[in-house]
């Protein structure tokens, strides 16, 4: 198969606040080409065991290929984060002792032009991580009307004029002029400001949040916090941009206690009570070294916590 294109991203920071250990069991929930889950098994060397979840089944085989060396201690399952509870029971898995989420699109997934996830070479209009399941781009763009579409770049791609590039996107798609992905980005910069990135990328970012439905996936994955985790074991979460981020930080808040009723009231009425410690008050981020070498760790933002007796 070649070389596997995957450079975990915080690796060291990731594993000192996962700490795995010898008999202790994890999940990687996004195992990607495998290079998180391959530390974790080094790390937890001689009985650690590993369950690896991804949705793209090409993931899947690149880190089989990975993990291979490790024989029986990792084992593979096609599915989506926000199964974790139903994958764990069918696995005959759990609680476990830490939980990994690596969010966001992969750097193997970006570099294929035949997923469509980017504008640097040509793709299909398709952007699926389960190319098996999921519906591509083009069914997306041939249904939806502009007042979603304008929604879906407003709220997921945080983009100024969303209405514009929605009306632009959509006449070109039914015209027939979106030919694949480098038409889709040219029509999103027609009229746009030049800035320090290309006009398309937040687009490009919004399009495949919806495709993936990836927020979903993630507030169902912080949902089902903090059953799947073991007293003692520990949930880490990289996220990639601010909507992420969020929700990663907000809900995290909350498992450590925070009120979320209004002010002024005399007494809680929310029930807050702690079921999860932060481990990081502020989000991690790569150091500079680590952003030469991997440029796209830039954005990265490091987020854990541990489950407590409540």
């Amino acid at each position: 198969m070649g070389s596997i294109p995957h450079q975990p991203v915080l690796l060291e920071p990731t594993m000192a606040l996962l700490q795995p250990r010898s008999g202790g069991t994890y999940v990687d929930v996004t195992v990607g080409a495998g290079g998180h889950a391959a530390a974790i098994l080094e790390r937890s060397a001689p009985e650690g065991r590993l369950l690896g979840v991804d949705r793209d089944p090409r993931a899947l085989e690149l880190a089989a290929e990975r993990l291979r060396p490790f024989g029986a201690r990792a084992r593979l399952v096609h599915g989506r984060m926000s199964e974790l509870p139903a994958l764990l029971l069918r696995e005959g898995v759990g609680p476990v002792d830490g939980v990994l989420a690596d969010l966001g699109v992969s750097s193997m997934q970006l570099d294929d032009p035949a997923r469509g996830f980017s504008f640097q070479a040509d793709g299909p209009l398709d952007m699926r991580m389960d190319p098996r399941d999921d519906e591509p781009l083009s069914a997306w763009l041939a249904r939806l009307d502009e007042d979603a579409l304008a929604r879906a770049l407003a709220e997921l791609g945080e983009i100024a004029r969303p209405r514009a590039v929605a009306r632009r996107v959509l006449e070109a798609f039914q015209a027939g002029r979106l030919t694949g992905t480098r038409a889709l980005a040219e029509v999103v910069a027609l009229g746009e400001r030049p800035g320090h990135i290309h006009p398309a990328t937040r687009a490009f970012q919004a399009l495949r949040l919806l495709v993936n439905d990836e927020l979903g996936e993630l507030r169902a994955l912080l949902g089902a916090l903090p059953e799947p985790l073991a007293l003692g074991g520990r949930v880490v979460v990289l996220a990639f941009h601010s909507l992420e981020d969020r929700l990663v930080k907000t809900r995290l808040a909350e498992l450590d206690g925070r009120c979320s009723c209004p002010p002024g009231l005399p007494v809680c009425g929310c029930g807050a009570r702690v079921r999860l410690r932060r481990l990081t008050r502020r989000a991690l981020r790569p150091g500079p070294e680590e952003e030469s070498l991997n440029p796209r760790a830039r954005s990265a933002r490091l987020r854990a916590a541990e489950r407590v007796a409540a």
